[in-house]
């Protein structure tokens, strides 16, 4: 059982190797490299889900694997946004990629100032900061994936689902805040 114990970790670290290989894919010149972006991205996604559920069911949860999983989702988070407002160049994805990736450094501080005062569970993730990212995660995989399917407009839907997720990141970056500066009793 020695490999399985580290298995969450490798999840969360092939999240972070699968970063580059989006990037590739989605600059191919081919039709087919949207809808493969976008399904090597899902696959990145569902380890984000499986790390943390396989370190809590085999109780192996790590202060390393608390620090990296955090980090992998920010940067496959901020690098599929880099893409869409690069291909998209329109100010409408562009401030909602700005608000998000703002957020995230924003509350990224807040958490490292809490913990330096030792207040870290203050703004410890709740049930909105896992629906902001699971929408965040959801409305990516639509914009990456982009070419209608089904008569459906995926990209449209993509944008739709990324306002509702920008809404949902100022939202729980303002419940963060209050959490951060309401005085103890």
């Amino acid at each position: 059982m020695r490999n399985a114990t580290k298995l969450p970790t490798l999840l969360t670290l092939l999240r972070i190797a699968l970063l580059p290989v989006i990037i590739v894919v989605f600059y191919l010149p081919y039709d087919w490299a949207r809808p493969v972006s976008c399904f090597i991205f899902i696959i990145a996604g569902i380890t984000d889900w499986l790390d943390g559920y396989l370190a809590r069911r085999w109780n192996q949860e790590s202060r390393f694997g608390a620090f990296l999983d955090p980090v992998a989702d920010k940067l496959m988070v901020a690098s599929v946004l880099i893409l869409i407002v690069e291909f998209d160049n329109s100010p409408w994805l562009t401030i909602p990629a700005i608000v998000i990736i703002g957020r995230e450094i924003t509350i990224s501080a807040l958490r490292e100032w809490m913990a330096e005062m030792g207040q870290r569970g203050k703004v410890a993730v709740g049930w909105l900061g896992k629906l902001k990212t699971a929408l965040q995660m959801i409305a990516l995989a639509l914009l990456l994936y982009l070419h209608d399917f089904a008569g459906l407009p995926i990209y449209k839907m993509g944008t739709v689902a990324l306002y509702a997720a920008t809404a949902l990141t100022i939202w729980s970056m303002v419940g963060y805040m209050k959490a951060a500066f309401r005085p103890t009793s």
